[in-house]
């Protein structure tokens, strides 16, 4: 049965359009046939083999930006269906949200940037939210009519959650919000807040596997506390392991329900009639200023025990590392690059490099380094 959608969802017969004019789908909308373009993406395929928080070579039940990036689709559409929102368009945005995410998670990002700074400061360096738009604006190469996945306006919208006036001035429709201070669609809102509630619990789950951080740790937490002590009250012959699982389940719902039933009471107090009233008005999607807290102590947790633990430390210290010297050695002979990135590079050689480095996956990143840096004995 199709979905009835509520007057201010985003109406995909109402689109704002694509940048290249398409003959409209058969058999799918045209918020599906966006989803379906990410899905098939290599940009997609690669986030299985991008780290999270863990190089991907270091477990393999530890969550890749594939499997984050299904998560939260998973809540989006939840949340989506339940305010009666596009799943559809939620799907795709958190599907698409970390395509431009560089190898090596966070580090990556950071020395990209610094990067792009030294080297071509006019540039405006390096932020893979705005890669993520790139990816499938331009740099996707799968069709004949044009470059890019050609995306609908209201995904493209829902994927660029950030951007400076600077640089929003020069993105056209897709900066205008920015610089008139305005809103996304409602389900852009709910997947940004989905990611949060994704990456925020399987961290979790992945920091407790990995030995990082301890459930002594976690019962300093509120939210944590709170759903163990239930767990364990419930269940106390359950082995420690499936107690972990079953909290952070607990917590993810918890998240949901929070999430669904505040955006209602903000539906309810602004009543917005059509998708421009949500573009024109305040924030519609949060949570409760409890939860909100307690998402705020678990994420603060998060940061000083997790991120910043020494092992995690080392990790990206060495990252950093690899992926300097690769900017370094293709800005000093740009020969090195494969052919369609010295194509490129003469438009604008620091960009092409950031490129042809966000679109490697870890393991890939670590070979390029050891074949332009390591003596073979071969």
């Amino acid at each position: 049965m199709p979905q009835v959608l509520a007057p201010y969802a985003a109406d995909p017969a109402a689109t704002r359009g694509r940048r290249h004019p398409e003959a409209p789908p058969e058999g799918r909308t045209e918020f599906q046939r966006d989803r379906d373009r990410i899905i098939h993406a290599n940009a997609f395929r690669r986030l299985e083999y991008k780290t999270q928080v863990f190089v991907n070579h270091e477990g393999d039940l530890f969550r890749t930006r594939l499997t984050h990036s299904l998560e939260v689709a998973q809540i989006a559409r939840s949340v989506a269906r339940n305010l009666g929102l596009n799943e559809d368009l939620a799907e795709a945005i958190s599907l698409a949200h970390d395509l431009g995410h560089t190898p090596f998670g966070h580090a990556g990002q950071d020395i990209l940037h610094a990067c792009m700074h030294e080297f071509a400061p006019e540039a405006g360096g390096f932020e893979h939210n705005l890669q993520s738009l790139r990816v499938v604006d331009e740099l996707e190469e799968r069709y004949a009519d044009f470059d890019g996945l050609n995306l609908c306006f209201e995904t493209r919208e829902g994927i660029l959650k950030h951007c400076s006036l600077t640089r929003a001035a020069r993105l056209g429709d897709v900066g205008e919000r920015f610089l008139r201070r305005t809103q996304p669609s409602l389900e852009a809102q709910l997947a940004n807040l989905s990611d949060e509630i994704a990456y925020n619990n399987h961290d979790i789950d992945d920091g407790l596997r990995s030995g990082l951080i301890t459930l002594e740790q976690l019962r300093q937490v509120r939210i944590f506390a709170r759903h163990y002590r239930e767990v364990v009250q419930r269940y106390p012959e359950l082995p420690e392991r499936r107690a972990i699982t079953e909290t952070v389940r607990r917590m993810i719902n918890t998240l949901i329900i929070d999430l669904t039933g505040t955006t209602a009471e903000h539906i309810a107090e602004h009543r917005p009639q059509s998708i421009d009233d949500v573009r024109g008005g305040p924030p519609l999607a949060g949570f409760s200023a409890a939860l909100r807290a307690e998402a705020d102590e678990l994420k603060t947790f998060l940061r000083d025990n997790l991120y910043r633990h020494y092992k995690v430390l080392r990790m990206t210290t060495k990252a950093k590392r690899i992926l300097r010297d690769l900017f370094t050695a293709f800005m000093d002979d740009p020969r090195l690059l494969p052919p369609q990135y010295q194509a490129r590079a003469s438009l604008g050689q620091a960009r092409a490099i950031a490129d042809y480095i966000a679109g490697m996956t870890d393991r890939y990143a670590i070979k390029e380094h050891r074949r332009l840096f390591l003596v073979s004995d071969e």
